[in-house]
This record gives structure tokens, C-alpha cells and sequence, in this order.
């Protein structure tokens, strides 16, 4: 047992790194390594270009050549209003400090927004990996809408020398189907242009938060993430399931609402967060379109929630984290040293995958 990860894993730590007893055993996954762009891509029908965008992605930071990443958005100044994101560290309204803490942090990657990075891309584009976000909830209309709309075009992003996009799609909303089409679309004319392509595999929509709020729950985050990478998705951002059975939760009653089978929950997976971030990894193809967590909000425990996360990501056989505002919200040593605790989960030996 790893022992830094352990003190920072606390009373939490031998139920995390101790599970040996998955659903799906790792030997039916795609694990990440070395040689991740070579075993999982070479084979696609991503071309040349895109497999040098996705090597420069999975070849730089802390964590190159190990098939692990570390990401660092700030996209937040749009998602969740400037105000309300960079209030607590106000350098963080500058550019420039976004982009530094990503490469301070040894991060592979940065994404934010077409503004934000291209604001400073000729200085940094070359030392970091970009990832533009294409699409964002503007979040100023009254009351308040949760849609994702485009802010920009693909060809803007290879222009200002990004080597990915990023884009979201709230499944099960009203305007998905709509969402669906603009970044099916908008993919396929990233990959055209050499872009590898993220997307933020997010559900929303009130019915799913009932007594309890479904929107993290492992079945209806992993059909999301299925479709993510039916949409040629190369990396799928999603949260860390906390339930499951969201599913049956939706066809009570009178409902009826997709379909199910009682082994979902009986032969592919279990109450362990483990065995319920395992089950997102299974619909990534079976972890060959690789699966990064998100960090999720900053709050108290910032460094211990931030280790937890990475430990259930990597053991499940995920591919990262991408974590933003336990990092930015800070002065940025610490911001850096956050970054940095994420990391050196995937650097440890110890922690292995169940």
C-alpha cells in the first residue's frame, strides 16, 4: 500500500486500495500505457495528424508516456460566471495565470475557452497542449437555461495551433438531440483538420433528481459516455458516479424510460465506487477511448478528495483526471501542489489497477 497516497486517503484507504474483487476483471479492459497511442489508435481511422496531436496530449507534463493524463480546465468563467469562479483568486481573470498554472502544474494539457487561450496562444501554444472548448452554457439568460451553444469554430482552434477540442453535451436534456448533431459535426471537422477531441459527457435534466439525484448515477454516466464514443469522442470527460440504478429509478410507476437489464447491476458492477467507475470505463469501448474523471468542486479537503478521486479513476482503469477548481481557486503553489498530489497517484506503483 502506497504510503503518501495512504495518509492522504485517511480512514478511506484500505477500502480503496485494498479492492481486489471487481465485476469486470481488468484482463477484459484496455489499460492505459505506454504505448497507448500505438495499441488503441494506430489501428482507427484517425489519421496521421490526429495520432500526433493525440501522442503530444498523452507525451507531455508530469505524467508523459505513462497513458495518463492530467488536465487543467477553466472553462468556469462562462460555465459558472467569472464572478462566482475567479472570486476567491482573482489572477485567475488573467489569461496568462490559467495557462501557467497548467504548465507550473506539470499538466499535459489546458483547456479553456476560444477567448481565453487565444488571447495568449502565440507566447504558449508550443509549450503546452490546448484544448479548446467549441461550446459552453452561457449562463446569462433569465431565468437561467441549461443548453450548450457554440462560441466558436473548428477551424479557429487549428488555427491558433490547438491540439484538441473539447465540447459538451448535456444527454437527456430537451436540446441533446440538437447538441448531438452540432459536435457530431464539429468532430468530425477536428478530426478532418488533425484535432483530437475531448467531450464532457454530462446529464442534465430535472426528472433525473428525484429523492435522489441520478445525474452521477454509474448507468446513466456510462451510457453517456457510450454515446460519447460513438460520436468518435478520443477522450470522454465524465463525474465520478456516487449511485447507481438510475434506470430503474426512472421507470417506477407508470414511467418508462430507456432500457435495462438486471445484470447491469448484479454482473457488471457493485456499490464499490470502483466497480461503479469501472462500469463508465466498460462503455468507453472497454477503455479504449480513454476516461477522465472530474475533479469536481473545491471545498475543505481539497487534497485528500483530489487523491480519492485519482485512486478510483486509476484503479478502475481509467485514463486521468481533469481538475480545475480545487486548483485554480487557490494562490497558485497550491494550485500547483494539488495538480501535482493528482499525479503522483498515477506515477505510484503501488496503486494499482483492481
Amino acid at each position: 500500500m502506497s504510503g503518501e497516497t495512504a495518509r492522504l486517503l485517511g480512514d478511506k484507504a484500505e477500502y480503496l486500495l485494498s479492492f481486489a474483487s471487481p465485476k469486470i476483471p481488468k484482463e477484459r479492459l484496455h489499460l492505459p500505457g505506454p504505448d497507448w497511442i500505438e495499441r488503441i489508435f494506430i489501428g482507427s481511422n484517425r489519421s496521421n495528424r490526429v495520432l500526433s496531436n493525440l501522442a503530444w496530449l498523452y507525451g507531455h507534463g508530469r505524467l508523459a508516456h505513462t497513458g495518463y493524463l492530467s488536465i487543467l480546465p477553466v472553462d468556469q468563467g462562462i460555465e459558472h460566471s467569472a464572478g462566482a469562479s475567479f472570486a476567491k483568486n482573482p489572477d485567475y481573470f488573467d489569461p496568462e495565470n490559467i495557462v501557467r498554472l497548467a504548465i507550473e502544474g506539470g499538466c499535459n494539457a489546458v483547456a479553456s475557452t476560444f477567448g481565453v487561450l487565444g488571447i495568449v496562444a502565440r507566447r504558449y501554444c508550443h509549450r503546452i497542449p490546448f484544448i479548446v472548448k467549441i461550446n459552453h452554457n452561457e449562463l446569462l439568460t433569465y431565468p437561467n437555461k441549461a443548453d450548450q451553444i457554440m462560441f466558436g469554430l473548428v477551424r479557429d482552434a487549428a488555427e491558433m495551433g490547438a491540439a484538441a477540442v473539447g465540447a459538451t453535451i448535456y444527454f437527456g436534456s430537451p436540446e441533446s438531440g440538437r447538441q448531438i448533431v452540432e459536435v457530431s459535426q464539429a468532430f468530425a471537422a477536428a478530426h478532418e483538420l488533425g484535432l483530437a477531441t475531448v467531450l464532457w459527457c454530462y446529464l442534465r435534466n430535472p426528472q433525473f433528481k428525484k429523492e435522489t439525484d441520478y445525474h452521477v448515477a454509474a448507468d446513466l454516466t456510462g451510457q453517456a459516455n457510450h454515446l460519447g464514443a460513438t460520436i468518435q469522442a478520443d477522450i470522454v470527460k465524465q463525474k465520478l458516479p456516487e449511485n447507481d440504478g438510475g434506470f430503474k429509478a426512472l421507470n417506477s410507476g407508470t414511467s418508462s424510460y430507456g432500457k435495462l437489464d438486471e445484470r447491469m447491476y448484479t454482473e457488471l458492477d457493485s456499490s464499490h465506487p470502483i466497480d461503479l467507475c469501472r462500469y463508465q470505463v466498460a462503455n468507453c469501448y472497454m477503455g479504449r477511448i480513454g476516461l477522465i474523471n472530474s475533479g469536481g468542486a473545491s471545498g475543505k479537503n481539497d487534497l485528500a478528495e483530489a487523491a480519492a478521486t485519482a485512486v478510483i479513476n486509476k484503479r478502475a482503469g481509467g485514463t486521468g483526471l481533469i481538475s480545475g477548481r480545487k486548483a485554480f481557486q487557490k494562490p497558485m503553489k497550491d494550485g500547483i501542489a494539488l495538480l501535482n498530489t493528482i499525479q503522483d497517484v498515477y506515477l505510484d506503483k503501488a496503486v494499482t489497477v483492481a
